[in-house]
């Protein structure tokens, strides 16, 4: 196995917000609190320690026993639970959505890196537990997103009507989904595991929470994964006087709102807002439903239902059934520190994005705002395909460029002709600029002519480059071929492998050994994109 890394910015793929936090660009320094080294969470643990109080673990601790007293888990997983009752014992979150199978790979990205920070900081920090949680997002209503997964360039989709919150859907229809995907793995040993995986998940189980469940349970429980459905009752009462002020006082909006103005005043605003607050961030949930509160014209409405509660109606139904208020963007961050002793939360460039929106909201409530942490980054490269980019002579940073980029600098490696037109553009620049003096010094009027000409040269410059790279692509059409059709491999749909492929793919090939070679090789505080060669 060998491994590469590449900065983040030199991928061309991740945001100037997430590069710069990376680089702790000072002008981010508001909108986090530690940022995240080994050194920093001895912070966050004072902090958490001083503010999470023990009838909130006990609280937890039955909730996560009573969710796990069907699963067949670790003894380590199970002393992970106990230990959360202990003081000393603090959590690393990652959540995701119910994908159909895990979906894209990064699922497995999120929970690795999770899992192995917790092992950093019990090195670092002996005298405390570090206990990985997957939150899985089972109050998500948004079916369309995750009801398939991408196999061999072939979309498994889950054809089924949905409403409400996806943890409540039945599996039913899934046994079809089931019989497609046995024909597709195959025969071989580790086929027959991933269909016994499938099966066991999603046929014999009788909702996608309770699927998604077992499917990570088996694929991590040797590691003490927690996996969490906080979508329970004696959870959300703990969350009450949150959703109450939310109700009342418009809270996360105001202060959402005034984090986005200080964002849009920095400098030449590079980075843009990734969610806008509501004056209500708060959904209403039962079966089948989950549509957003308002206030309006006095009272409180469930949109595109009949249910309205006057206020004194809306909060004696918040006291009495706590588990119908169910957070939003914007709201379950902050769920999530409510009920949990977390240290930290490990995911995507686009989850780290909406959270540097929140650090003022989590101050005017007064809980510790956690370590952000982005999730590792990984290209799998079989032997195969690592020979073949030798042979191309494709640097590893090459593969990363856009298709046309890709192509067009490729070309220009291998020609025995230059086709790049560069220094003919310089010299024709620094030739105009004595022609726009002469123009000075005789007529001003004519320096628009010689503007348009400056012009008209570099644009023709600029075609017969366009024309002469056209025709040794001709040329050199085999070579390109093969190019782009391994880069199409790595970069399916010219999208990051992670983003796109589903494990079972490298599962296949790779085995029971997939998972204990990512967490032996993934580093969660190494700020790079990681290639791996297989």
């Amino acid at each position: 196995m060998q491994l590469k890394y590449i900065p983040f910015s030199k991928t061309g793929y991740f945001s100037s917000l997430i590069c710069n936090y990376l680089d702790e660009n000072p002008q981010l320094k508001p909108f986090y609190n530690h940022f995240p080294n080994l050194d920093n969470f001895k912070f966050q643990i004072e902090e958490k320690q001083v503010s999470f109080q023990l009838e909130s673990r006990t609280v937890l601790v039955e909730c996560l026993k009573k969710q796990y007293q069907n699963i067949d888990t670790s003894k380590l997983a199970l002393q992970n639970i106990e230990r959360l009752q202990l003081e000393n014992t603090f959590t690393i979150t990652t959540g995701h959505q119910l994908n159909l199978f895990t979906g894209p790979l990064y699922f497995l990205y999120k929970i690795v890196s999770t899992i192995n920070l917790t092992n950093d900081l019990k090195q670092k920090y002996p005298e405390s537990n570090f206990v990985p949680i997957y939150w899985m997002a089972t109050e998500d209503h948004d079916f369309e997103e995750i009801n398939y997964f991408n196999f061999k360039g072939k979309k498994v989709h889950w054809n089924k009507a949905s409403s409400g919150a996806v943890g409540e859907l039945s599996t039913e229809g899934l046994e079809d989904v089931f019989n497609l995907l046995s024909k597709e793995l195959g025969t071989t040993k580790n086929a027959n595991y991933l269909k016994t995986l499938f099966e066991n998940a999603y046929v014999k189980n009788q909702n996608l929470a309770d699927a998604t469940r077992f499917l990570a349970n088996e694929l991590f429980k040797d590691y003490g994964l927690v996996i969490i459905d906080a979508n329970d009752k004696d959870l959300k009462k703990q969350f009450i006087p949150f959703i109450e002020d939310e109700l009342l006082n418009q809270t996360s909006f105001n202060n959402v709102s005034e984090t986005i103005q200080k964002i849009n005043e920095l400098p030449n605003q590079p980075y843009g807002i990734q969610v806008n607050p509501r004056e209500i961030n708060l959904f209403y949930l039962k079966e089948n439903l989950r549509e957003r509160i308002v206030f309006e014209d006095g009272v409180y409405k469930v949109l595109n239902t009949d249910i309205v509660w006057s206020k004194r109606d809306i909060l004696s139904h918040l006291y009495e059934m706590p588990e119908r208020f169910s957070p939003n963007v914007i709201m379950r961050p902050l769920y999530q520190e409510v009920i949990l002793p977390n240290l930290c939360y490990i995911g995507g460039g686009g989850e780290i994005a909406y959270w540097f929106q929140l650090k003022q909201f989590f101050n005017k409530v007064n809980v510790p705002f956690p370590v952000l942490l982005l999730r590792n980054s990984v290209l799998i490269q079989s032997e195969s395909q690592s020979k073949k980019l030798q042979k191309l002579n494709i640097l590893d940073e090459d593969v990363f460029l856009k298709r046309d980029a890709f192509i067009n600098k490729k070309v220009r490696d291998i020609s025995n002709i230059d086709i790049d037109f560069s220094e003919q553009k310089d010299y024709l620049v620094q030739q105009f600029q004595s022609l726009y003096k002469l123009a000075e010094q005789t007529d001003e009027s004519f320096i628009g002519a010689v503007k348009a000409q400056e012009v008209k040269q570099l644009k023709g410059l600029d075609n017969l480059e366009k024309r002469l790279l056209k025709a040794q692509k001709r040329k050199l059409s085999d070579q390109v071929l093969r190019m782009t059709e391994l880069q199409n491999e790595l970069f399916p749909n010219q999208s990051l492998q992670e983003r796109n492929t589903n494990f079972s793919e490298f599962y296949l090939e790779y085995g029971n050994q997939l998972i204990p070679k990512l967490i032996e090789n993934l580093e969660p505080l190494k700020s790079e994109f990681i290639i791996i060669r297989l």
